[in-house]
């Protein structure tokens, strides 16, 4: 039975691939510096868009398989056909489809798309210094253009905030699950782009320059207003239930054995010798003696180890906390 019938069977386009040369687990001076790499079958790079800068609707040709991630990936033509990139892969949100469409909004929303709406951030903070000190007639024309312009986003919301589409943060409302968050308002996308991952649109704070953002691993976290994100959860949400079944599924994958170090010599591995399966009376360690299962690797904060970034405002859940949340 076929657990994904919808992906595509034959090749890549070869135009928006690349060569993928393997390391085999070494550096550029030829040494190893990752263990238990090497083989495989041999594949090319999809080149996946993770700017979206391309305006205008596209429509989705196919789904097709990526060896280089766990998510799946979506060609997309543009209907511009002036446009200079017209083809491109994008990662594919859970439930999008050959045949749907999706536009990107990143570089604005066009004029007249929504009428009585402007697409000016700042549009708001004037209008309330404006308003902010007047009263009688003005303070109700004020009430009138709030209104309005709270109209005309609720119809933008209803016609911009479908799956698959490119949208800035400010104009995401809360509770909204999206996926492939950039740092960065001219950026590339560098969050949340694994199989079944998704983020939660939280609130939009009052200044209007920041966003919260719950993240997958349950942190919360501010991001800037005007960086953009994709509508809808990541897809292949059952890749972290998949079972490779045999041994040789790893050399395809180019994962090579991986040898326990109280299987080695003493000369080997600080855990190898002795009679037995026994490491002795020694700290877990790796092959070159330094200390592991609970060595912190966080650069500290100026509060400790769990403040080392100012715009988290809450961590995420470790420990007891994570296990009772995990039963819930």
């Amino acid at each position: 039975m076929l657990i994904n019938p919808h992906l595509w069977k034959g090749k890549p386009v070869r135009e928006l691939t690349t060569p993928l040369r393997k390391k085999g687990g070494r550096n550029n001076t030829g040494r190893v510096t990752v263990r238990s790499r090497g083989g495989g079958h041999k594949r090319r790079l999809r080149l996946v868009d993770f700017h979206r800068s391309q305006p205008g609707p596209h429509d989705v040709v196919r789904i097709e398989y990526d060896p280089n991630r766990s998510a799946h990936i979506a060609l997309i033509k543009s209907r511009d056909p002036k446009a200079e990139q017209p083809w491109s892969y994008i990662l594919a949100p859970e439930g999008l489809r050959a045949g749907d469409e999706v536009t990107s909004y990143r570089n604005g929303i066009p004029d007249g798309l929504v009428e009585g709406y402007v697409d000016d951030p700042n549009v708001k903070k004037r209008t309330e210094s404006q308003t902010g000190g007047e009263s009688g007639d003005s303070s109700s024309l004020g009430n009138e253009q709030t209104s309005e312009t709270a109209l005309s986003l609720g119809i933008l919301r209803s016609v911009t905030l479908k799956l698959g589409n490119v949208l800035p943060l400010r104009l995401i409302p809360p509770g909204t699950i999206i996926h492939n968050l950039a740092l960065d308002p001219k950026g590339r996308a560098c969050l949340v782009r694994s199989a079944g991952t998704f983020a939660t649109m939280v609130i939009q704070e009052e200044k209007g320059e920041y966003c919260q953002v719950r993240l997958q691993s349950g942190e919360i976290r501010r991001i800037r207003a005007d960086c953009c994100a994709t509508i809808g959860k990541v897809s292949n949400g059952n890749w972290k239930g998949r079972s490779l079944g045999k041994a040789g599924r790893n050399r395809w994958l180019g994962r090579r054995p991986h040898v326990r170090g109280m299987a080695m010599n003493a000369r080997d591995h600080p855990h190898g010798g002795g009679r037995g399966k026994s490491k002795g009376n020694v700290h877990p360690s790796s092959p070159w003696g330094w200390n592991t299962k609970g060595k912190r690797t966080r650069k500290p904060g100026p509060r400790g180890h769990k403040s080392g970034n100012k715009f988290v405002i809450r961590e995420r859940p470790r420990g007891r906390t994570k296990i009772a949340l995990l039963v819930k």
